[in-house]
């Protein structure tokens, strides 16, 4: 689109950002499982355009959450008017259907909101009457019932069986009519985890909500915690011995809290705009902490890949600082940097690409096993399917009687060549596959 669409020179241009977006979230949204779920830092910048493009990739129902995050608690004094103090994680499923977003681990403080205790161990009180949307009776009808309790049997059911029996029915303060938060099936099963207390001039429901040791909390869109402060991220590279080489590091706390929501111990994830390689150290510190097995993929396209990313990933692994926390988390990686493309704009085979770089993508391609037989038109045998390749990057390669004869014998053949002159009969009586080059190349 560049040059077309967009000036090449205009680097204030939104569209220029889009244009350079679009074909990545598809892309991602491509590679992304149907479980998966993908967060997006952004800023004011960009975040309205972003969202559409969002809406419009993942479609607009796999929207889950749009996170503040108090990134800059100081505010940023270069902003004209107001002092920015935020940024925004934008999350999208790939099937909200199949997303399992886990809790959060309770703080400190949120232990001590379980202060009451019985037999079964501590626990709170939650209001069995829903709060929120859909608390109506008009919204949902079958979840608007009564509760009958009975002060001196202390003790309640759905029908009304004694003539003192106090009918209980979910309302809100300004008389319009609610709902509780349990079926009447649900209630019935988990009778000993309702409690029945006297509020003010009434009787009100409640569930006792027992803390345990996987308890957690649902996430809210508002992350405000100080390790969130993106000062901490500088304060880790100083410790890595990197500092002053990169000015937009996230704190590896954000990227931590991200993947304990979004992913379980043998998660892929895939960070398409590494940086400084945050998710990586995030990755490398969950494993050790949990013995987990996550893996980590990294993409960056700029020039400090291999000096500031990678050798990130290398310090982490081995250790670093005087801290307990920086010690070596082990692990290991892969660096590799991207070839140039097989296949050009066109369609035609890159000329520039050696033959035995075709050969060994176009079995791998086809087998997903390494290519061996070099400075052959033979790239192996897979399966009992014999692989060949005709290629000659100065003529037209044919695919005849005269090549046929010369064939490694086996069950079945896929030759690649630039024409076939075999009739179908011949074809199908030797199991023959003819592709022709280039347009039957698979193109990743």
């Amino acid at each position: 689109w560049l040059g077309e669409v967009v000036a090449k020179d205009d680097l204030s241009r939104h569209d220029k950002w889009l244009c350079m977006m679009m074909p990545r979230l598809k892309l991602l949204h491509r590679l992304l499982s149907d479980d998966g779920v993908i967060f997006i830092s952004i800023d004011d910048n960009e975040m309205a355009n972003l969202k559409l493009l969002c809406d419009e990739v993942f479609w607009g129902g796999q929207a889950i959450s749009n996170i503040s995050i108090l990134s800059n608690p100081r505010g940023r004094q270069s902003s004209k008017f107001i002092a920015q103090t935020h940024e925004y994680l934008l999350v999208y499923s790939k099937n909200s259907n199949f997303l399992n977003l886990k809790g959060e681990e309770l703080t400190a403080e949120q232990e001590k909101e379980y202060a009451l205790n019985d037999e079964r161990g501590r626990y709170r009180l939650l209001g069995l009457r829903l709060r929120g949307g859909r608390a109506t009776a008009e919204e949902s009808p079958t979840l608007h019932f009564p509760i009958f309790y009975n002060p001196r049997l202390d003790d309640f059911y759905l029908e009304k069986l004694e003539h003192d029996d106090v009918e209980i029915i979910p309302k809100f303060s300004n008389g319009v009519l609610g709902t509780w938060r349990w079926s009447k099936d649900k209630i019935l099963k988990q009778k000993n985890d309702l409690i029945i207390k006297p509020v003010k001039d009434r009787y009100d429901v409640f569930q006792k909500d027992y803390l345990t040791q996987d308890k957690t909390r649902k996430s809210k869109s508002l992350w405000y915690e100080k390790e969130i402060n993106y000062d901490n991220s500088a304060k880790e590279l100083t410790d890595l011995g990197l500092e002053d080489s990169f000015n937009y590091a996230k704190p590896t706390y954000l990227i931590k809290k991200i993947i304990s929501i979004a992913t379980d111990k043998n998660s892929i994830i895939l960070d398409s705009f590494a940086g400084s390689g945050t998710t990586a150290h995030a990755v490398l510190e969950l494993n050790k902490k949990d013995g987990g097995n996550r893996k980590f993929i990294l993409v960056e396209m700029e020039d400090y890949a291999e000096n500031i990313t990678a050798e990130r990933v290398r310090r982490v692994i081995k250790g670093y600082g005087k801290e307990p926390e920086n010690s070596a988390t082990g692990g290991d990686f892969s660096f590799y940097e991207l070839g140039e493309r097989l296949l050009l704009e066109n369609g035609n085979i890159n000329e520039s690409i050696s033959t035995e770089k075709i050969k060994e993508y176009i079995y791998f391609s086809e087998t997903k096993e390494k290519y061996k037989h070099k400075g052959s038109d033979f790239l192996g045998e897979c399966n009992g399917v014999a692989y060949y390749f005709i290629y000659k990057k100065d003529e037209i390669t044919t695919l005849d009687f005269e090549y046929l004869a010369n064939l490694k014998k086996a069950s079945s053949y896929v030759i690649y060549a630039d024409v076939c002159v075999l009739s179908d009969e011949t074809m199908m009586k030797y199991n023959i596959t003819f592709k022709k080059i280039p347009r039957d190349i698979k193109k990743v």
